[in-house]
Protein backbone atom coordinates (compact mmCIF):
# COMPACT_ATOMS: atom_id res chain seq x y z
CA UNK A 1 0.00 0.00 0.00
CA UNK A 2 1.54 3.30 -1.05
CA UNK A 3 1.49 6.30 1.24
CA UNK A 4 -1.40 8.67 0.50
CA UNK A 5 -1.08 12.45 0.31
CA UNK A 6 -3.32 15.07 1.89
CA UNK A 7 -4.39 18.16 -0.05
CA UNK A 8 -1.39 20.06 1.34
CA UNK A 9 0.87 17.22 0.10
CA UNK A 10 1.68 16.03 3.63
CA UNK A 11 2.30 12.26 3.52
CA UNK A 12 -0.34 10.22 5.37
CA UNK A 13 0.79 6.72 6.30
CA UNK A 14 -1.78 4.02 5.58
CA UNK A 15 -3.80 3.09 8.65
CA UNK A 16 -4.83 -0.33 9.85
CA UNK A 17 -7.48 -1.48 7.39
CA UNK A 18 -11.11 -1.64 8.44
CA UNK A 19 -12.67 -4.99 7.59
CA UNK A 20 -16.17 -5.50 6.26
CA UNK A 21 -17.73 -8.96 6.14
CA UNK A 22 -20.79 -9.61 4.00
CA UNK A 23 -22.56 -12.72 5.29
CA UNK A 24 -25.17 -14.77 3.49
CA UNK A 25 -26.64 -18.25 3.67
CA UNK A 26 -24.63 -19.73 0.86
CA UNK A 27 -25.85 -21.95 -1.95
CA UNK A 28 -24.89 -25.01 -3.91
CA UNK A 29 -23.47 -23.99 -7.26
CA UNK A 30 -24.85 -26.98 -9.16
CA UNK A 31 -27.03 -30.02 -8.59
CA UNK A 32 -23.92 -32.09 -7.79
CA UNK A 33 -23.21 -29.80 -4.82
CA UNK A 34 -26.75 -29.99 -3.44
CA UNK A 35 -26.31 -32.99 -1.07
CA UNK A 36 -23.29 -31.44 0.69
CA UNK A 37 -25.03 -28.07 0.96
CA UNK A 38 -28.26 -29.51 2.36
CA UNK A 39 -26.42 -31.74 4.79
CA UNK A 40 -24.85 -28.59 6.18
CA UNK A 41 -28.26 -26.94 6.44
CA UNK A 42 -29.85 -30.02 8.03
CA UNK A 43 -26.78 -30.81 10.18
CA UNK A 44 -26.01 -34.03 8.36
CA UNK A 45 -29.61 -35.25 8.15
CA UNK A 46 -30.97 -33.87 4.90
CA UNK A 47 -34.09 -35.84 3.87
CA UNK A 48 -33.59 -37.72 0.62
CA UNK A 49 -36.79 -36.31 -0.86
CA UNK A 50 -35.64 -32.76 -0.15
CA UNK A 51 -32.27 -33.44 -1.80
CA UNK A 52 -34.02 -34.88 -4.86
CA UNK A 53 -36.38 -31.89 -5.10
CA UNK A 54 -33.57 -29.36 -4.84
CA UNK A 55 -31.58 -31.21 -7.49
CA UNK A 56 -34.63 -31.09 -9.78
CA UNK A 57 -34.88 -27.34 -9.26
CA UNK A 58 -31.19 -26.87 -9.92
CA UNK A 59 -31.50 -28.77 -13.19
CA UNK A 60 -34.25 -26.38 -14.25
CA UNK A 61 -32.45 -23.12 -13.40
CA UNK A 62 -28.87 -24.24 -14.02
CA UNK A 63 -27.51 -23.54 -10.53
CA UNK A 64 -27.41 -20.68 -8.06
CA UNK A 65 -25.24 -17.59 -8.63
CA UNK A 66 -25.56 -16.38 -5.02
CA UNK A 67 -21.96 -16.97 -3.96
CA UNK A 68 -20.52 -15.27 -7.05
CA UNK A 69 -22.91 -12.35 -6.68
CA UNK A 70 -22.05 -11.87 -3.00
CA UNK A 71 -18.36 -11.85 -3.91
CA UNK A 72 -19.07 -9.27 -6.61
CA UNK A 73 -20.97 -7.17 -4.07
CA UNK A 74 -17.97 -7.36 -1.73
CA UNK A 75 -15.57 -6.25 -4.45
CA UNK A 76 -17.81 -3.37 -5.49
CA UNK A 77 -18.33 -2.28 -1.88
CA UNK A 78 -14.58 -2.27 -1.24
CA UNK A 79 -14.06 -0.03 -4.27
CA UNK A 80 -16.91 2.26 -3.20
CA UNK A 81 -15.67 2.63 0.38
CA UNK A 82 -12.09 3.27 -0.64
CA UNK A 83 -13.17 5.84 -3.21
CA UNK A 84 -14.83 7.81 -0.40
CA UNK A 85 -12.20 7.14 2.28
CA UNK A 86 -10.49 9.86 4.24
CA UNK A 87 -6.71 10.21 3.79
CA UNK A 88 -4.98 7.26 5.43
CA UNK A 89 -8.20 5.26 5.64
CA UNK A 90 -8.70 2.01 3.76
CA UNK A 91 -11.20 -0.83 3.69
CA UNK A 92 -11.07 -4.53 2.94
CA UNK A 93 -14.30 -6.39 2.17
CA UNK A 94 -14.82 -10.15 2.11
CA UNK A 95 -17.84 -12.42 1.59
CA UNK A 96 -18.55 -15.34 3.93
CA UNK A 97 -21.26 -18.01 3.79
CA UNK A 98 -22.96 -20.09 6.45
CA UNK A 99 -23.20 -23.34 4.53
CA UNK A 100 -20.87 -23.23 1.50
CA UNK A 101 -17.37 -21.93 0.75
CA UNK A 102 -16.07 -19.36 1.31
CA UNK A 103 -17.24 -19.87 4.87
CA UNK A 104 -17.61 -17.08 7.40
CA UNK A 105 -14.48 -18.33 9.18
CA UNK A 106 -12.52 -18.21 5.91
CA UNK A 107 -13.55 -14.63 5.22
CA UNK A 108 -12.92 -13.42 8.78
CA UNK A 109 -9.55 -15.16 8.77
CA UNK A 110 -8.56 -13.32 5.60
CA UNK A 111 -9.49 -9.98 7.11
CA UNK A 112 -7.59 -10.74 10.31
CA UNK A 113 -4.59 -11.95 8.30
CA UNK A 114 -4.60 -8.70 6.34
CA UNK A 115 -4.22 -6.75 9.57
CA UNK A 116 -7.80 -5.71 10.30
CA UNK A 117 -8.36 -5.04 13.98
CA UNK A 118 -11.97 -4.01 13.49
CA UNK A 119 -14.63 -5.72 11.39
CA UNK A 120 -18.21 -4.75 10.64
CA UNK A 121 -20.27 -7.82 9.67
CA UNK A 122 -23.46 -7.36 7.66
CA UNK A 123 -26.09 -10.06 7.28
CA UNK A 124 -27.33 -9.62 3.72
CA UNK A 125 -30.92 -8.96 4.73
CA UNK A 126 -32.32 -5.46 5.36
CA UNK A 127 -34.52 -6.82 8.14
CA UNK A 128 -32.66 -8.13 11.16
CA UNK A 129 -33.33 -10.37 14.14
CA UNK A 130 -30.66 -11.80 16.47
CA UNK A 131 -32.91 -14.85 16.90
CA UNK A 132 -33.70 -15.54 13.25
CA UNK A 133 -30.13 -14.64 12.26
CA UNK A 134 -28.74 -16.62 15.18
CA UNK A 135 -26.87 -19.00 12.88
CA UNK A 136 -24.73 -16.14 11.61
CA UNK A 137 -23.89 -15.08 15.14
CA UNK A 138 -22.88 -18.60 16.14
CA UNK A 139 -20.68 -19.02 13.07
CA UNK A 140 -19.16 -15.59 13.57
CA UNK A 141 -18.46 -16.13 17.27
CA UNK A 142 -16.83 -19.49 16.57
CA UNK A 143 -14.76 -18.00 13.75
CA UNK A 144 -13.59 -15.11 15.89
CA UNK A 145 -12.39 -17.44 18.63
CA UNK A 146 -10.62 -19.65 16.09
CA UNK A 147 -9.05 -17.23 13.62
CA UNK A 148 -9.48 -13.67 14.90
CA UNK A 149 -9.36 -13.53 18.71
CA UNK A 150 -7.92 -10.01 18.75
CA UNK A 151 -10.35 -8.54 16.19
CA UNK A 152 -13.23 -6.34 17.34
CA UNK A 153 -16.33 -7.55 15.47
CA UNK A 154 -19.71 -5.83 15.38
CA UNK A 155 -22.82 -6.98 13.51
CA UNK A 156 -24.90 -4.36 11.72
CA UNK A 157 -28.50 -4.10 12.84
CA UNK A 158 -31.58 -3.56 10.73
CA UNK A 159 -31.56 -1.15 7.79
CA UNK A 160 -35.03 -1.99 6.48
CA UNK A 161 -36.21 1.65 6.51
CA UNK A 162 -32.99 3.28 5.32
CA UNK A 163 -34.18 5.93 2.83
CA UNK A 164 -31.54 5.05 0.23
CA UNK A 165 -32.60 1.39 0.35
CA UNK A 166 -36.31 2.19 0.10
CA UNK A 167 -35.67 4.62 -2.75
CA UNK A 168 -33.54 2.11 -4.65
CA UNK A 169 -36.15 -0.63 -4.31
CA UNK A 170 -39.02 1.69 -5.19
CA UNK A 171 -37.05 2.81 -8.24
CA UNK A 172 -36.98 -0.77 -9.47
CA UNK A 173 -40.74 -1.01 -8.99
CA UNK A 174 -41.46 2.24 -10.85
CA UNK A 175 -39.10 1.27 -13.66
CA UNK A 176 -40.93 -2.01 -14.18
CA UNK A 177 -44.41 -0.51 -13.90
CA UNK A 178 -43.60 2.05 -16.59
CA UNK A 179 -43.37 -0.83 -19.08
CA UNK A 180 -46.62 -2.48 -17.97
CA UNK A 181 -50.31 -1.57 -18.37
CA UNK A 182 -51.76 0.93 -15.90
CA UNK A 183 -52.75 -0.22 -12.40
CA UNK A 184 -51.06 -3.62 -12.57
CA UNK A 185 -51.44 -5.35 -9.17
CA UNK A 186 -48.22 -5.73 -7.20
CA UNK A 187 -47.36 -8.54 -4.77
CA UNK A 188 -44.53 -7.63 -2.40
CA UNK A 189 -42.97 -10.80 -0.99
CA UNK A 190 -40.70 -11.99 1.79
CA UNK A 191 -39.37 -15.41 2.74
CA UNK A 192 -41.89 -17.35 4.77
CA UNK A 193 -41.03 -18.57 8.26
CA UNK A 194 -42.39 -21.26 10.56
CA UNK A 195 -45.13 -19.85 12.76
CA UNK A 196 -43.26 -21.15 15.80
CA UNK A 197 -40.27 -18.95 14.96
CA UNK A 198 -42.42 -15.87 14.49
CA UNK A 199 -44.06 -16.45 17.86
CA UNK A 200 -40.63 -15.88 19.44
CA UNK A 201 -39.74 -12.91 17.23
CA UNK A 202 -42.83 -10.97 16.09
CA UNK A 203 -40.85 -7.75 15.59
CA UNK A 204 -39.14 -9.25 12.55
CA UNK A 205 -42.48 -9.45 10.75
CA UNK A 206 -43.16 -5.86 11.77
CA UNK A 207 -39.92 -4.90 10.00
CA UNK A 208 -40.99 -6.71 6.84
CA UNK A 209 -44.36 -5.00 6.83
CA UNK A 210 -42.75 -1.62 7.44
CA UNK A 211 -40.44 -2.10 4.44
CA UNK A 212 -43.41 -3.16 2.32
CA UNK A 213 -45.46 -0.13 3.32
CA UNK A 214 -42.62 2.31 2.64
CA UNK A 215 -41.80 0.77 -0.74
CA UNK A 216 -45.46 0.85 -1.76
CA UNK A 217 -45.70 4.52 -0.76
CA UNK A 218 -42.45 5.51 -2.46
CA UNK A 219 -43.43 3.59 -5.61
CA UNK A 220 -46.68 5.51 -5.85
CA UNK A 221 -48.86 2.41 -5.53
CA UNK A 222 -52.46 3.22 -4.76
CA UNK A 223 -54.48 1.55 -2.00
CA UNK A 224 -55.76 -1.79 -3.21
CA UNK A 225 -53.10 -2.10 -5.90
CA UNK A 226 -50.63 -4.01 -3.72
CA UNK A 227 -50.59 -6.96 -1.32
CA UNK A 228 -47.99 -8.49 0.98
CA UNK A 229 -47.39 -12.23 0.75
CA UNK A 230 -44.83 -14.87 1.64
CA UNK A 231 -42.86 -17.23 -0.56
CA UNK A 232 -40.41 -20.13 -0.39
CA UNK A 233 -41.93 -21.95 2.59
CA UNK A 234 -39.66 -24.71 3.87
CA UNK A 235 -39.97 -28.45 3.44
CA UNK A 236 -41.40 -29.33 6.83
CA UNK A 237 -44.80 -30.32 8.20
CA UNK A 238 -45.07 -27.42 10.66
CA UNK A 239 -47.25 -24.42 9.74
CA UNK A 240 -45.52 -21.64 7.80
CA UNK A 241 -46.67 -18.06 7.35
CA UNK A 242 -49.35 -17.33 4.76
CA UNK A 243 -50.66 -16.17 2.36
CA UNK A 244 -48.30 -17.67 -0.18
CA UNK A 245 -47.74 -15.49 -3.22
CA UNK A 246 -49.00 -18.21 -5.57
CA UNK A 247 -52.32 -18.48 -3.73
CA UNK A 248 -53.15 -14.85 -4.58
CA UNK A 249 -52.94 -15.28 -8.35
CA UNK A 250 -56.35 -16.90 -9.02
CA UNK A 251 -58.09 -14.11 -7.10
CA UNK A 252 -56.33 -11.43 -9.13
CA UNK A 253 -57.39 -13.11 -12.35
CA UNK A 254 -60.96 -13.38 -11.09
CA UNK A 255 -60.91 -9.62 -10.44
CA UNK A 256 -60.12 -9.07 -14.11
CA UNK A 257 -56.38 -8.46 -13.97
CA UNK A 258 -54.24 -9.65 -16.87
CA UNK A 259 -50.80 -8.96 -15.35
CA UNK A 260 -49.07 -9.11 -11.95
CA UNK A 261 -45.73 -7.77 -10.71
CA UNK A 262 -43.71 -9.60 -8.04
CA UNK A 263 -41.49 -7.49 -5.77
CA UNK A 264 -39.24 -9.30 -3.28
CA UNK A 265 -38.44 -6.83 -0.48
CA UNK A 266 -35.95 -9.00 1.38
CA UNK A 267 -33.77 -10.60 -1.26
CA UNK A 268 -30.75 -8.63 -2.44
CA UNK A 269 -29.40 -11.01 -5.08
CA UNK A 270 -30.59 -13.68 -7.47
CA UNK A 271 -30.65 -17.19 -6.02
CA UNK A 272 -32.96 -20.21 -5.94
CA UNK A 273 -35.76 -18.27 -4.21
CA UNK A 274 -35.98 -15.87 -7.16
CA UNK A 275 -34.79 -18.00 -10.06
CA UNK A 276 -36.96 -21.00 -9.17
CA UNK A 277 -39.58 -20.09 -6.54
CA UNK A 278 -40.65 -16.95 -8.40
CA UNK A 279 -39.47 -17.32 -11.99
CA UNK A 280 -40.47 -20.97 -12.35
CA UNK A 281 -42.88 -21.99 -9.57
CA UNK A 282 -44.97 -18.80 -9.36
CA UNK A 283 -44.80 -18.22 -13.12
CA UNK A 284 -46.25 -21.70 -13.74
CA UNK A 285 -49.16 -20.86 -11.43
CA UNK A 286 -49.68 -17.58 -13.28
CA UNK A 287 -49.66 -19.36 -16.63
CA UNK A 288 -52.29 -21.80 -15.34
CA UNK A 289 -54.70 -19.03 -14.42
CA UNK A 290 -53.84 -16.97 -17.51
CA UNK A 291 -52.22 -13.91 -15.97
CA UNK A 292 -49.08 -12.23 -17.32
CA UNK A 293 -46.20 -12.58 -14.90
CA UNK A 294 -43.43 -10.06 -14.14
CA UNK A 295 -40.73 -9.54 -11.51
CA UNK A 296 -38.41 -6.64 -10.67
CA UNK A 297 -34.69 -7.15 -11.21
CA UNK A 298 -32.65 -8.02 -8.11
CA UNK A 299 -30.00 -5.53 -7.03
CA UNK A 300 -27.05 -7.93 -7.25
CA UNK A 301 -24.04 -5.58 -7.53
CA UNK A 302 -25.87 -2.55 -8.97
CA UNK A 303 -24.20 0.76 -8.04
CA UNK A 304 -27.25 2.18 -6.24
CA UNK A 305 -27.32 -0.84 -3.96
CA UNK A 306 -23.59 -0.76 -3.29
CA UNK A 307 -24.06 2.82 -2.13
CA UNK A 308 -26.73 1.57 0.28
CA UNK A 309 -24.27 -0.94 1.74
CA UNK A 310 -21.63 1.77 2.07
CA UNK A 311 -24.11 3.86 4.03
CA UNK A 312 -24.82 0.92 6.34
CA UNK A 313 -21.08 0.50 6.94
CA UNK A 314 -20.57 4.16 7.77
CA UNK A 315 -23.58 4.17 10.06
CA UNK A 316 -22.23 1.22 12.02
CA UNK A 317 -18.73 2.66 12.26
CA UNK A 318 -20.13 5.95 13.55
CA UNK A 319 -22.38 4.18 16.07
CA UNK A 320 -19.60 1.94 17.44
CA UNK A 321 -16.35 3.90 17.57
CA UNK A 322 -13.21 1.79 17.75
CA UNK A 323 -12.22 0.91 21.30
Amino acid sequence: MTTQMTQDKTPVPPSTPIGILLMTYGAAKSQEDVPEYLNSVYRGKAPKEVVAEFQRRYRLVGGSPLVEITRAQAQALQAQLNSEAEPGERYLVEAGMQHTPPFIADALGKLAGAGCKRVVAIVMSPQYSPIIMGGYHRKLDAARQEVAPHVEVTVAGTWHTLPSFINALAGRVREKLERLPENVPVILTAHSLPESVVAREPHYIDQLKETVRLVAEQSGLRDGQWQFAYQSAGHSAEPWLTPDMKDLLPGLKAEGHDHVLMVPVQFLADHLETLYDIDVGAREEADEVGIGFHRIEMFNAAPEFIRVLAEVVQRELAATPAS
